[in-house]
């Protein structure tokens, strides 16, 4: 799933591709921002990520579509 996170302070949006269910991140989200505590979360290449709750501006979730590569014959 590709997620997008708005950073408060930050014209730029982060973009990462996570493996994990779309319930399971909002939780996650929501847990960070009732207990003032980072937001953790690691993407599909292992990296990881600290976000503190406070400067968290939006978390929207996108289904991952894979656009096929080439030509077709009309």
């Amino acid at each position: 799933m590709i997620i997008q996170i708005g950073i408060s302070g930050i014209a730029r949006e982060l973009t990462l591709e996570v493996d994990m269910e779309e319930d399971a991140l909002f939780n996650a989200v929501s847990e960070a921002v009732q207990n003032p505590s980072p937001l953790q979360l690691t993407d599909v290449k292992g990296r990881r990520l600290l976000i503190p709750a406070g400067q968290l501006g939006y978390v929207l979730a996108a289904e991952d579509k894979r656009r096929p590569v080439g030509f077709t014959v009309a």
